[in-house]
């Protein structure tokens, strides 16, 4: 750890008591892990601590681990232009229990929460106004959970004779996802379109 990061994550540490469970660098950056019911008071000391002065949101992003009985990691990025500093601060959940929003504290978060809300179905208390952000109104399921179908669960097209867009179930023109995922130089069974001018020989089976 630099000279740096060891002089953040102790004033970090100051400032938070126990409300941080664990710290690590990743990526040259300080990452602190919390307890999902503390997120307001540890943003709040972050903002305000002399030491920290951490006062403007980046981003919040989800991560999901779908093996995991707390699937999602809530991930909160934070800036000091004072200090020129970066920090890291990471909470798990799950698809029922809500996160506190940051709102309060960071009113930025607004849209962040929004988008993690479309893309993984994370909840926020206390949220104004928490509905879809980056797809339709009649979109089923999270597209960034990863166990989301490839092909999604419905398609769109425009229906001439109705004169408007509608939903209907996926309809796959072609059965994409059964690939054969051998060479076809080593599996094949025969000679390959083009190979017979050069003399080529199916390969032993």
């Amino acid at each position: 750890m630099s000279e740096a990061l060891s002089k953040l994550n102790a004033s970090v540490a100051a400032a938070l008591g126990g409300d941080a469970k664990s710290t690590s660098t990743a990526f040259g950056e300080l990452t602190i892990t919390v307890a999902r019911e503390a997120i307001l008071d540890v943003l709040t000391k972050l903002r305000d601590d002399p030491a920290c002065k951490f006062e403007i949101l980046i981003d919040i992003c989800g991560v999901d681990y779908p093996a995991r009985a707390n699937r999602f990691d809530v991930v909160y990025h934070l800036l000091s232009p004072r200090l020129n500093q970066r920090v890291r601060i990471k909470l798990d959940t799950n698809e029922a229990d809500a996160v506190p929003s940051a709102i309060p504290v960071f009113p930025a978060a607004n849209w962040f929460e929004r988008e993690a809300y479309d893309m993984y179905g994370i909840l926020f208390s206390g949220h104004p106004d928490l509905r879809r952000l980056l797809t339709d109104y009649g979109f089923q399921g999270h597209p960034l959970r990863k166990d989301f179908p490839l092909t999604g669960h419905v398609e769109v097209r425009y229906d001439d004779e109705a004169k408007r867009v509608v939903y209907e179930p996926v309809k796959l023109a072609q059965d994409f996802r059964a690939f054969d995922f051998e060479s076809p130089w080593e599996a094949a069974s025969y000679i390959l379109p083009g190979d017979e001018k050069a003399g080529g020989q199916p390969p032993k089976q």
